[in-house]
């Protein structure tokens, strides 16, 4: 052994048999000293008769934020094109039983459905249902709203909504608007919506 390394095992082991409080400041290897502080920068305290004050000047306790809309329709769910075909020809067929009920108080009314175009004549209007099965859609065009484009839409599903307690609706993805509120306004037919289609 060397007897640079023989001195500093020595001093090593002397370390370790000191207490250390009984060591020096000068036998510390990182000594740090609090920095001093100044008298120009008072020292401000807490004090429980403080008010807590919001964010804006003036607000005491602000309102909180209001959450944004989570349910908005944003984008159409992805569907393969049989549960497209699935899904709108049981709409279009829940909306032809429903016309049918109100054209047997209504003589005046005319009705024609056949492979996925539905057309009615009411009220010397007439609107037409179809399915459009290349975009997935079911068009609809009205006298009274126009011509709209409608995707099949899951609302309230994502990480604030129950798993699996989604609603599903044709909606225009333009204005947010859903083809069975448009149906009961213009047509006067209610057309139930669900996720579930009957087995």
């Amino acid at each position: 052994m060397r007897p640079a390394s023989r001195l500093s095992n020595a001093v090593l082991r002397r370390a370790m048999r000191t207490p250390l409080r009984a060591q020096s400041p000068a036998n510390c290897v990182i000594a740090s000293r609090a920095p001093a502080l100044s008298h120009a920068t008072p020292i401000r305290s807490y004090t429980p008769s403080m008010r807590v004050r919001g964010i804006m000047p003036d607000a005491e306790n602000p309102a909180p934020k209001e959450s944004e809309a989570t349910d908005e329709p944003g984008k159409p769910t992805d569907l393969s094109i049989e549960e497209f075909h699935e899904r709108a020809d049981y709409y279009l067929s829940e909306v032809m039983q429903r016309l049918e009920e109100l054209q047997e108080k209504d003589p005046g009314m005319d009705l024609d459905y056949s492979a996925g175009f539905l057309q009615v004549a009411a009220k010397e209007h007439i609107y037409v249902l179809n399915k459009q099965p290349p975009n997935k859609q079911i068009w609809y065009s009205s006298p009274i709203s126009g011509p709209k484009r409608f995707d099949w839409v899951m609302a309230q599903e994502g990480m604030d909504f129950k798993e699996g307690g989604g609603i599903g609706d044709w909606v225009y993805l333009r204005d947010g608007s859903s083809l069975t509120e448009i149906l009961r306004k213009e047509l006067g037919v209610d057309v139930s919506v669900d996720d579930e289609l009957p087995r």
